[in-house]
């Protein structure tokens, strides 16, 4: 992966005990950055944990939806870059919980932009997702494409999409946005996620619970190549010679389209596995989109960023890091 130069900084991550927070505050750390994290819930199996990475960073404790709270700890801190990736993650949880899910992913961005503005932190990067984007007949999605979200938890990334872009046009807070593909990697906690299912699943020989009926169609984004974006994003924010990220978002993506049965018959090949998935899905799921791919051309002129894996080297590493430090 390759290092950031922010080397000294003071830097608050959001989100730090999920799968993309563990791998950011681990490149952080190794690059000489000072870091803190804040904690809601104590993850079990979190990667941040596996790694022996929480004796490294500085822990508040809190919810980002409290208000207050991310004030607090830029001023205590002396914070100087904010990457705002908490949120509450899950399709079907945001179905069951639209109230607690806008808690988190608006609430917790609005009082997250506003501390920043408050204190001038000099770079902020808030995720959105993908499935901000909302249906569209064409793909893959470019950064043009209106948002335009129909299910709770598509509604809550835009929602936080839109805030962050508001605090750079309105008071110049330097924000960027991310709208990456679906995360995968070691330490994904949340089994109700089609990879960590189908590899915990495939190691120990049972079978997979598929949501859908294996149709629909996914871009795939290793979680160490989406963090080396990220770090491309905080360094362009910082880099007068590559202006224009400020007030700007970014999709990052595998750069493929795969089939959820092709995705799950590959994790039974590199595992060795025979299992048979239990498929309880007919078509999409409610709240999911069918197919979903992002074009990362935009990122890519600004920053020379590229996905580094293929879908197939990055299962390896994921099994692989499963097989090292289990499921929690």
């Amino acid at each position: 992966m390759e290092a950031v130069e922010l080397t000294g900084s003071s830097i608050l991550v959001t989100g730090a005990y999920g799968l993309l927070g563990s791998w950011l505050v681990k490149a952080l750390v190794e690059a000489g950055t000072i870091v803190t994290v804040v904690e809601r819930d104590h993850v079990r199996g979190s990667a941040l944990v596996a790694m022996g990475l929480e004796a490294r960073v500085t822990v508040v404790r809190g919810d980002v939806a409290d208000e207050g709270l991310v004030a607090r700890a830029i001023a205590e801190y002396e914070i100087d870059t904010v990457f705002h990736l908490a949120a509450q993650t899950l399709v079907p949880t945001a179905n069951r919980s639209p109230l607690s899910t806008f808690e988190t992913n608006i609430r917790g961005t609005w009082l997250t932009l506003e501390a920043c503005r408050l204190h001038n932190v000099a770079r902020v990067i808030v995720a959105s997702s993908d499935k901000a984007y909302g249906p569209h007949s064409q793909l893959p999605y470019r950064e043009d494409f209106a948002l335009q979200p129909q299910f709770p938890y598509d509604v809550s990334k835009a929602a936080a999409d839109l805030l962050g872009r508001s605090y750079w046009n309105t008071w110049g807070v330097p924000v960027a946005v991310t709208r990456f593909a679906n995360l995968y990697g070691g330490g994904d906690t949340n089994r109700s996620r089609l990879i960590p299912e189908v590899v915990a699943a495939a190691l120990c020989g049972r079978s997979p619970v598929i949501r859908s009926d294996g149709s629909p169609e996914r871009d795939f984004l290793y979680v160490e190549d989406a963090v080396t974006a990220y770090l491309q994003i905080a360094r362009a924010l910082d880099d007068p010679q590559r202006g224009g990220a400020a007030g700007e978002a970014f999709n990052a993506g595998g750069g493929q389209l795969h089939r959820v049965r092709d995705v799950v018959a590959l994790i039974c090949r590199l595992t060795g596995s025979n299992v048979t998935p239990d498929v309880r899905g007919a078509g999409t799921p409610i709240g999911e989109i069918d197919r979903q791919w992002v074009d990362s051309t935009k990122l890519t002129q600004l920053t020379g960023w590229a996905p580094s894996l293929t879908l197939e080297e990055g299962l390896q590493r994921t099994i692989n890091w499963y097989r090292e430090h289990g499921f929690g």
